[in-house]
């Protein structure tokens, strides 16, 4: 499900002609060395790929048309070797929609003090034609990454691979489709939203379906298929009876089998990629998808309770985002629930009523069954688990009426204190930057959800990259977070996002 193309980032070398053709070919033998070295580094989840010098407006406007018609071409790596006329830029620049780069950097790491000449000045002028570059950028107001550095250092090398996974997001945004299944939650606010500018700004889009009809897809899955799935779940997870007879257990277990099917069915018949469900709305379905939704997202489907088509989008998203990240901890549907607020100890349960993704578990999944208040369905079986320690980013994507918000906070994930046997969900328990009262505080200020889309194995720093990339208001919540700074920077975004 998961699956995206084959990526790859273009590497364009800006120079002229004004030093001659011995010049030339020396940028491209630089250009190509530093392209290869980086595919060669082990650290790029994705392959550069060369092109020829950039020195006049025709290729330049061509090779970035180029670019913006090549499916396989995320984003471009620029450089400017030397002095690059940046009046040359412009048409191409106007006429590119890919995520772009500035690789502020130059071939040579050290100035060679002994052998250094006028010729060598004149042929390796990054600090200077960068400068030129990036000045008609920021005159045509153009959203770019700049990472600055020698090419080989491996911090630069890391920072290039993490913006490459920001460009995917940005580029895999507009594939992005969620299905609703039912409304959302009567009188709740902050899961309603306006889908078209949804469309226009992200390119999501969001339709609506009659519960009945994904209903109809699950009924459609054959006995054969349920127990099949079933045999798996009792191979792959601890099965807690708690004093439930085994055949009917197994019978609640098969239900969501069944839903699993049906829905991951539907979807790929429809081409969706994200899903809602609302418990006040289940149709024909017997329980509450529970164990069947964690599994989904388990294979990539992004979700959200209750319609929250917006979370959904967001899980899909960050999903997209960190696949085939090395060591990999997980990505997942969440929401804030308790606090704990002895001293020294503080923190926010996480959980979710079922639908909690696996990938963030540590240790053993357990999959139970339990009655559940809302719904009034059959008691549904879940999956339940402890989560990963370690940092995550949580991630709420607000709409403010006249524009969207993205609420990003660093988060430090914890064991909680002692076992909690009479909850029968997935659970994490972190502590927000900086700490409980001041993170709450600024998410509360900046209008957070209760739902968040949280990721370990993404940064701050690349949410952040993707918002400015769809021209979204960004705030974050970090180590460095003060009220006082905090409140004045939402009160100066109210005036720049108007």
């Amino acid at each position: 499900m998961l699956a995206t193309k084959n990526y790859k980032f273009w590497f364009c070398t800006g120079s002229q002609d004004l030093y001659g053709d011995e010049c030339l070919e020396h940028v491209a033998e630089h250009s190509k060395i530093i392209v290869a070295k980086l595919n060669e580094s082990g650290l790029l989840p994705f392959e550069v790929v060369w092109k020829p010098t950039l020195i006049t407006n025709e290729l330049i406007r061509k090779t970035f048309n180029e670019a913006n018609n090549d499916e396989e071409c995320a984003g471009v790596i620029t450089w400017m070797h030397t002095f690059s006329p940046a009046k040359s830029w412009i048409l191409g620049l106007q006429e590119f929609r890919k995520p772009l780069l500035h690789l502020h950097t130059q071939f040579n790491e050290e100035i060679p003090y002994d052998t250094i000449d006028m010729d060598f000045m004149n042929e390796n002028q990054s600090a200077h034609g960068d400068r030129e570059y990036g000045h008609i950028v920021t005159r045509m107001g153009i959203e770019r990454k700049v990472i600055v550095g020698h090419w080989s250092d491996k911090v630069v090398q890391e920072r290039i691979a993490s913006w490459m996974r920001t460009a995917i997001g940005v580029i895999e945004s507009s594939h992005i489709r969620v299905m609703r299944v039912a409304d959302n939650m009567r009188n709740v606010a902050v899961t309603e939203g306006d889908k078209v500018e949804a469309h226009l700004k992200f390119g999501w889009e969001i339709d609506a379906y009659p519960v009945n009809e994904i209903a109809e897809s699950v009924a459609a899955v054959s006995a054969a298929d349920t127990n099949a799935l079933v045999e798996e779940y009792y191979s792959k997870y601890d099965i807690l009876l708690e004093g439930r007879d085994p055949e009917e257990f197994k019978k609640h277990v098969a239900v969501q089998a069944q839903i699993e099917l049906g829905f991951e069915r539907f979807l790929e018949e429809k081409n969706y990629h994200a899903i809602v469900t609302h418990f006040g709305d289940l149709g024909a379905l017997q329980q509450l998808p529970g164990l069947a939704i964690q599994r989904l997202m388990e294979k990539g489907y992004g979700f959200g309770g209750e319609g929250d088509w917006k979370t959904a989008a967001m899980v899909r998203l960050m999903k997209i985002m960190t696949q085939g990240v090395k060591d990999a901890k997980g990505t997942s549907f969440m929401e804030d629930y308790t606090y704990n607020f002895v001293k020294g100890k503080e923190g926010i349960l996480q959980a979710h009523m079922l639908e909690v993704c696996p990938s963030i578990a540590d240790g053993p999944i357990s999959i139970k069954c339990q009655p559940l208040s809302m719904g009034d369905r059959e008691d549904p079986t879940r999956l339940v688990f402890t989560s990963k320690e370690g940092h995550g980013v949580a991630c709420s994507l607000i709409d403010l009426g006249n524009r969207f918000r993205l609420i990003i906070n660093d988060v430090d994930c914890k064991k909680v204190e002692k076992p909690m046997p009479k909850l029968p969900v997935a659970t994490n328990f972190w502590v927000p930057q900086p700490d409980l009262y001041t993170g709450a505080e600024a998410w509360i200020l900046a209008g957070g959800a209760h739902h968040t889309a949280f990721s370990y194995d993404l940064t701050a720093e690349q949410m952040g990259d993707w918002a400015a990339a769809m021209s979204i208001e960004a705030v974050y919540i970090d180590k460095d977070t003060t009220i006082r700074q905090f409140k004045n920077e939402l009160m100066w975004n109210s005036v720049f996002y108007k």
